[in-house]
């Protein structure tokens, strides 16, 4: 839920942004001047990319959580208890004793994305967050392949 908020908050502090910068952007581009042209289209860019970067880990955050949903219906979840901290943050020793059997199960079944999204888990579990993003995204790859 709290990466729900972020993006709504990302995505309204973008559209402020555009809005309030936008204008001045195009009239920095009509002034014909090198330098503020420059500037006016770097005004524009920046924003488009920040656009395509929203829009990038929506589409990764709906499509793992299809992909969680899915396996959560068929049963296919880790059933590891993990002990936590009074916060709700993973103890790392735990995490790290039971990532082994998801590592060997990907590495089993390549082209399994139900053993790729919880090789992503695992890692999550054990604080690697690349990695895990990087095995969740396999994982969408393999299931839609």
């Amino acid at each position: 839920m709290s990466a729900r908020i972020g993006v709504v908050i990302m995505t309204a502090l973008l559209a402020l942004y555009i809005v309030l910068v936008g204008g001045r952007a195009v009239a920095l581009i009509g002034t014909g001047d090198p330098v503020a042209v420059t500037m006016g289209v770097s005004l524009i860019v920046l924003p488009l990319i920040g656009i395509w970067g929203i829009v990038r880990e929506l589409m990764f955050g709906s499509a793992a959580a299809r992909l969680g949903r899915r396996l959560e219906s068929e049963g296919g979840l880790p059933d590891e208890e993990v002990a936590v901290r009074t916060s709700g943050r993973v103890i790392r020793d735990d995490a790290d004793a039971a990532f082994p059997r998801y590592r060997d199960d990907a590495t089993a079944h390549p082209d399994d994305w139900r053993a790729w999204y919880r090789l992503g888990l695992a890692y999550d579990a054990a604080g690697d967050r690349k990695r895990a993003r990087s095995a969740v995204r396999n994982a969408i790859k393999l299931e839609r392949a």
